[in-house]
């Protein structure tokens, strides 16, 4: 079973931005695309950038250092230079609350 944590409200996460948080030792992107919330390791997978400092842009998390591209729902890698996905978490909505596993 899953150990789902409570990281943020709904409003602290505003469709087209990223919001970072730390989770049992895992930096984590919550992403907000159109309103639909997903959760993404928040580490590029190029350079060690921290995503959470990126931006939203057609559905993906752009890397704030050298712009390589994940899909926010995937983690799929899109553009160079990041050639490896994002891990992807469990995310669960409850009330205005976010949750979210990596385990």
């Amino acid at each position: 079973m899953s150990d789902f944590k409570r990281v943020a409200m709904l409003t602290d996460v505003p469709s087209g931005t990223v919001y970072g948080v730390d989770v049992d030792g895992e930096r984590v992107a919550i992403c907000n695309v159109d309103g639909e919330i997903s959760a993404v390791s928040g580490t590029c997978t190029h350079a060690d950038a921290d995503l959470c400092d990126g931006d939203i842009e057609d559905g993906c998390l752009v890397c704030p250092l050298h712009y390589a591209t994940f899909d926010a729902r995937t983690g799929h890698a899109m553009e160079p230079p990041a050639d490896e996905p994002l891990k992807v978490y469990e995310v669960k909505i409850e009330g205005e609350d976010i949750l979210v596993s990596v385990g």
